[in-house]
């Protein structure tokens, strides 16, 4: 297969170590750059003249430059940053996936880390106490994921993996989605309900998995109210968008000790430019009940060598003129 025409631009640094695996995949003819998305000029001279932009960030002015794209591909889940409405007609637009299990496994993890007492426990022997009950009787006793039951607020690609894997360690799973989709019977789950239902969710859970996506009725979705119902000894794993929780109310519950902990892998703020930037307005890295994670839940080898086949995949069904997979919109 030939497309001699296909040009090609990638800014997404997390393809970077990738680069020949991805370009061995392409049909033969295509041209691809990858540039620097530090240097603005090198980026607007590459993309004017595109068919195809490999990113998950373009906005007005980048769409207004790059007049003759056909797809922007997002090298994962989100669009949020791409403006569809600045896009030329007929733009498609197109997400991949992948990091379900990268995030599973960070879901379970993290759960496990918090309800033991790992993180307390390293840092009481990093100083020559030995917090553990068969040691010292005020240390408390604490329980598996077999005896936990899982709440999840999101039953999506996260939230459905995430499941399978609690559920291999026996515990019991409950769901809510915005629209009460989720059939629990035959995704093992004890009950399934909408947002209505997120506070019967949280009362009821041991450990809270929070995948649900930003939206206007997703953000706030838990705040002082919910969080007062969560159990006491209760932990909160966020992998879905930090606003979903309220921050101020968090960093409460959290320093108050209302809840057990939390891991925080989604945040309020994010770096502008480099790898410097306070996650949030608080100071969660004061607190010891907290997992503190750089939005890296999802971040490995696998995810992305997965998500280089799926674009790959689906340039080349551009330049076939075949339909595309994972569209999410089309630029009107």
């Amino acid at each position: 297969m030939r497309a001699d025409t296909l040009t090609v631009v990638v800014i997404d640094a997390n393809l970077d170590p990738l680069r020949a695996e991805f370009e061995a995949a392409l049909p033969d003819g295509v041209s691809v750059s990858w540039p620097d998305a530090r240097d603005t000029a090198a980026v607007e001279a590459a993309v004017k003249g595109a068919d195809v932009l490999v990113s998950g960030k373009c906005d007005g002015r980048m769409a207004a430059i790059a007049t003759r794209l056909r797809l922007v591909h997002a090298a994962g889940a989100g669009t949020d940053g791409i403006d569809i409405a600045s896009l030329a007609p007929g733009t498609q637009v197109a997400n991949t996936f992948h990091h379900e299990d990268s995030i599973a496994e960070y879901a379970v993890s993290a759960a496990i880390l918090l309800r033991r007492g790992f993180l307390r426990q390293h840092d009481a022997l990093r100083r020559a106490r030995w917090d553990s009950p068969a040691y010292d009787p005020s240390s408390p006793w604490v329980d598996t994921l077999g005896a936990a039951t899982v709440g999840f607020v999101g039953f999506g690609h996260i939230g459905a993996r995430c499941w399978q894997r609690f559920r291999a360690f026996g515990a019991r799973g409950v769901a809510i989605t915005r629209r009460g989709e989720v059939d629990a019977a035959a995704e093992g789950l004890a009950w399934s309900g909408t947002i209505a239902d997120l506070g019967s969710l949280l009362e009821s859970s041991d450990v809270v998995v929070v995948s649900a996506p930003l939206a206007p009725e997703t953000r706030g979705l838990i705040g002082a109210a919910e969080l007062s119902r969560i159990r006491p000894a209760a932990v909160l794993v966020n992998v879905g968008r930090g606003p979903v929780v309220d921050e101020d109310a968090l960093y409460r519950a959290l320093s108050e000790r209302a809840i057990g902990g939390a891991a925080l892998d989604v945040w309020y703020r994010y770096p502008a430019d480099g790898h410097s930037a306070a996650p949030g307005n608080h100071p969660f890295e004061t607190l010891d009940n907290v997992l503190m994670t750089p939005h890296s839940s999802g971040l490995t080898r696998e995810t992305f060598a997965r998500r280089a086949d799926d674009i790959a995949a689906n340039i080349g069904r551009l330049a076939a003129g075949e339909p595309l997979r994972n569209v999410v919109a089309v630029a009107p």
